[in-house]
């Protein structure tokens, strides 16, 4: 800061100006005693209207909290993801390296902890410089005024309160002294200086003096050497123009600058500061991501920042609500299980490349919790395309991800199949299921007891025909054998048991542009659904009947560690035990001997496969008693319009007779031996008065192949 005068200003002009400020220092003694406030007489302000100013302004100036970024933790308490608005992490002043400390007040405020609100010394400097200057406000602050006038500028929330913020104006100057005295009378001096290190832009997006000393050094601000501190506390006069990341030699110079001004005020000795002007900057600049795109499991970020936007716990509405989430120094404790997401990954990406006119998903649902473990997609996040990137989640509800989900073909025949059994009917039930049927919708009743009357439904099966029973109609995935047991379930109870199980089901009658739900062909599958609802419905079974909603995130707290909310599973019996017990054992066919054996984990694991009839999807959607896992492969161009999965490649593939069994149910087994290692063994409740499933029936891989059938 410049001591030099103006050689146009005459020891006369001096002296006269020097009698202005007593002039006003006389009238302000009234407000505040002993402040003096030189620039009344520049600007023609009389003292009288001076002191009216200054009598009219707010007595206190309100600081809110600062802005802090948020973490976002896995269940082991790992950093995921950071979300901020301000890449900030405050710090007690009893946390910052005493070096810090004296480089900053040297350089800013030599004589902060001995004057007032108002150094006089160095207002009487910068207004004598300011003179020569065309009136131009420059220098002679004191810290807590230049911490007025950050705050000002921190919690300006319109155009307005920005410009009175920022003006070069003398009217500004006397606004910021009188908040300035507010705050020396409210708050001590160390409660200032730690507030300022707090607040002060340090840039290259670092916000206070912990973020910067992350960022720049890779250390905390507890551990600032001289070097270091020096090169901060320079930064904070101009952080644009001395960035170092940017403008390194200008950092140089500034650095010495306040090393040179420590060694004047004899706070380090000449001898030290000439050592350390030899050496460079010494940065080891740390990037802090930003956002779920930098996050290490994308959209998994993505889908818990549209589930906390949609909680009013955390807001009124969704503004309220993310500038909580970005702005608060928020910890959030979430359910996502890395290995999970790593294996999940793993098997998604290496079946479908990001390119491909494919979407593969898959998702993770841990049963009688909810928990969902891991959220995969094989296109990455971005705008980039031609790089087969997208800011689409395609592996959760539309509600939280954007994109309207895919048919999942027959694995919806488990609604059916579990409402049967909810309704009495025995395991063994049968119907000759020929190979083509023609029913007349008549034949099904809506929910009223009115038939539905829509026309007859053709119906044929991909697989085999024949007489079959719960278990061979279900492994063998025979579409008339359920167009027959829907016709005894109704369709009302196992659309109303998809609901509950998780599905979001929102238009039974086909209201608006959208197709109607709760129809005929609903068992097999005509619904969209995502992977997500998918897994978390399959999820109930393996906790025998017990339905909880998947949730992302387990806890939230405050930047002071206090706990806002906590997220408990949110669960309920949806079916009996016992019902859930015989679709087990039904289910374990599909994997033991059924389409699906080539994906057996070793340990008790049921599943169904899913193809949509226009070949569009491919699904499989499987389970062990301890976790649930939802895979699909799904033809979408860049805009996530379905699309025919016949003859696109995926990557490594190209799709023929697209099946679930032979695309999707790969993804599903990769991933699940991918945990199979951190999953105890379980095993299923046996089903009781029930016919059981036996692997020694006729039907298996030997008598055919998977190719060979459309399930």
């Amino acid at each position: 800061m410049s001591e030099q005068r103006p050689e146009h200003l005459t020891p006369a002009k001096v002296a006269s100006h020097l009698g202005v400020m007593l002039a006003v220092a006389a009238v302000l003694g009234v407000v505040v005693a002993g402040l003096a406030i030189p620039f009344a007489g520049v600007v023609g302000i009389g003292a009288k209207n001076v002191a009216e100013t200054m009598d009219q302004l707010p007595a206190e100036l309100e600081t809110e909290a600062l802005a802090q970024r948020t973490q976002v933790l896995d269940e082991d308490g790992e950093t995921i993801a950071t979300l901020y608005d301000q890449n900030r992490v405050n710090v007690q002043l009893a946390d910052v390296s005493r070096t810090m400390v004296k480089a900053i007040v040297a350089i800013e405020d030599y004589r902060f902890y001995q004057h007032g609100a108002l150094d006089l010394k160095g207002t009487l400097r910068a207004f004598i410089t300011n003179q020569a200057n065309s009136g131009v406000v420059q220098g002679g602050s004191s810290i807590t005024q230049q911490l007025v006038k950050l705050t000002l500028v921190d919690q300006a929330k319109t155009k307005k309160e920005r410009q009175e913020a920022t003006d070069d104006s003398y009217a500004r100057k006397l606004r910021e002294l009188r908040y300035a005295v507010a705050l020396e009378q409210r708050h001590s001096k160390d409660w200032i200086l730690e507030r300022y290190l707090n607040t002060a832009y340090f840039g290259d997006g670092a916000f206070g003096i912990q973020a910067a000393a992350r960022h720049y050094f890779g250390v905390n601000a507890s551990d600032l050497d001289l070097k270091q501190s020096s090169l901060l506390a320079g930064l904070v006069k101009n952080p644009t123009g001395y960035d170092p990341t940017n403008s390194p030699d200008r950092a140089l110079e500034r650095r010495n600058v306040v090393l040179d001004r420590m060694a004047q005020l004899g706070i380090v000795k000449e001898k030290r500061v000439d050592k350390i002007k030899k050496q460079k900057l010494g940065l080891d600049t740390q990037t802090t991501p930003n956002g779920c795109v930098n996050a290490r499991a994308p959209f998994f970020c993505d889908y818990l920042l549209n589930y906390l936007l949609k909680d009013p716990s955390l807001g009124k509405n969704a503004k309220q609500r993310r500038e909580l989430i970005f702005s608060g120094g928020l910890t959030i404790r979430t359910t996502i299980d890395l290995q999970a997401q790593a294996a999940a990954d793993e098997s998604v990406t290496s079946a479908v490349y990001p390119e491909s006119q494919a979407i593969g998903g898959l998702a993770m649902v841990e049963p009688g919790t909810g928990k969902v473990r891991a959220i995969a997609q094989s296109r990455p996040m971005g705008a980039d395309r031609s790089q087969g990137q997208t800011y689409l989640n395609y592996v959760v509800n539309n509600k939280y991800g954007g994109s309207s989900g895919f048919q999942p073909g027959s694995t919806f025949k488990v609604f059916v199949l579990a409402a049967a059994i909810e309704q009495g009917l025995p395991t063994n039930t049968g119907f000759n299921s020929p190979e083509q049927m023609e029913i007349p919708e008549s034949a099904y009743e809506d929910c009223d007891g009115e038939p539905y009357g829509y026309g007859t439904w053709s119906v044929g099966n991909s697989t085999t025909s024949g007489y079959k029973d719960m278990y061979t109609g279900t492994r063998e995935s025979v579409n008339t054998f359920f167009a027959q047991l829907e016709q005894r379930t109704g369709i009302c109870e196992p659309y109303e048991l998809a609901k509950a199980m998780g599905v979001d089901l929102t238009n039974p009658e086909g209201k608006g542009d959208g197709l109607p739900e709760r129809v005929p062909t609903f068992v097999l599958g005509i619904p969209d659904a995502s992977p997500l609802e998918m897994a978390e419905a399959y999820a109930t079974f393996a906790a025998r009947g017990l339905h909880c909603d998947a949730h992302p995130v387990t806890a939230i707290e405050d930047a002071r560690g206090n706990v806002l909310k906590e997220y408990e599973p949110e669960c309920q019996q949806v079916m009996e035990e016992t019902t859930a017990d015989a679709v087990n054992d039904i289910l374990r066919g599909v994997i033991e001997g059924g389409f699906a054996s080539a994906q057996a984990l070793g340990r008790d694991a049921a599943g169904k496969t899913g193809t949509t009839q226009n070949g569009q999807a491919v699904w499989f959607v499987g389970y062990t008693p301890n976790m649930a896992a939802a895979a699909m492969i799904a033809g979408a161009n860049e805009s996530g319009t379905p699309l025919s999965l016949e003859g696109v490649s995926t990557g490594p593939t190209t799709i023929y007779g697209a099946s679930g069994s032979t695309y999707a149910a790969p993804v599903w087994g990769g991933a699940m031996r991918g945990i199979l290692d951190e999953l105890p063994v379980e095993s299923f409740v046996p089903p009781s008065s029930t016919t059981t499933y036996s692997t020694s029936d006729d039907f298996g891989d030997d008598d055919f192949g998977d190719d060979d059938f459309d399930e």
